[in-house]
């Protein structure tokens, strides 16, 4: 019996690997599709509510919410537009969403976590500084290209950052609908209500005026 060529068995295994990846997060779909109603109402699920089928139209399932124009004005030089299922309401149920991202050179994607999602990010303009540390402390990073790919593992800690002369951009996609997204210094120094000055001094190791300090730019 002849062998499979290596080509052959990665095209066998392709399907099941993006399977994999759009059911890793969000639960599967147990219908063809769910529309999600918009507005949301006050009723909450863990997703949104079905628009009736007879009421779906081809509308449903496009978006030009990436098509937005970006302005960066602002402390970190970026901006981003979103087709998740906030804006994109055919996306309920679907476990994928996406993102375009724009930045000034020296502009950053602040360190972040995604708590529902794995993120695969493609530079379309500039070079990009991107890493993500493990829950080891080893940190993994990357300067990226026009064309060129890297993943965060869900859940991690990551930042993305413009090394170059130019603009950059990126799209990004991940593996849920809604993946979440947590700033770690306006989620430490800017919650409400807040942390204790206390808590965070002894947890960077700082004085209760640096606290201070640090609050007073997130409140």
């Amino acid at each position: 019996m002849e062998k499979s060529s290596p080509c052959i068995l990665f095209l066998l295994l392709v399907p099941s690997i993006l399977f994999s990846l759009a059911s890793a997060a969000d639960a599967d779909p147990i219908q063809d599709f769910c529309v999600a109603t918009h507005p949301y109402g006050s009723l909450t699920t863990n997703g949104y509510l079905c628009k009736p089928n007879a009421a779906v139209t081809s509308d449903d399932f496009f978006s030009s919410s990436l098509t937005a124009e970006l302005t960066t004005d602002n402390s970190y030089g970026v901006n981003a537009s979103f087709a998740d299922v906030r804006f994109f309401p055919g996306l309920n149920t679907l476990g994928i969403s996406m993102a375009r991202v724009v930045l000034d050179p020296g502009g950053v994607v602040p360190a972040h976590t995604h708590p529902r999602a794995s993120e695969m990010v493609f530079v379309t303009e500039g070079l990009l500084l991107m890493g993500f540390v493990a829950t080891d402390g080893r940190y993994f990073s990357k300067v990226l290209g026009a064309g060129e790919v890297f993943v965060f593992p869900r859940g991690l800690m990551h930042f993305q950052y413009n090394v170059g002369t130019k603009k950059a951009v990126e799209i990004v996609a991940y593996n849920s609908q809604l993946p979440g997204l947590l700033l770690a210094a306006p989620a430490l120094f800017g919650s409400t209500p807040t942390i204790p000055d206390v808590v965070l001094a002894k947890s960077f190791l700082v004085d209760r005026k640096t606290v201070d300090n640090i609050k007073s730019k997130f409140g």
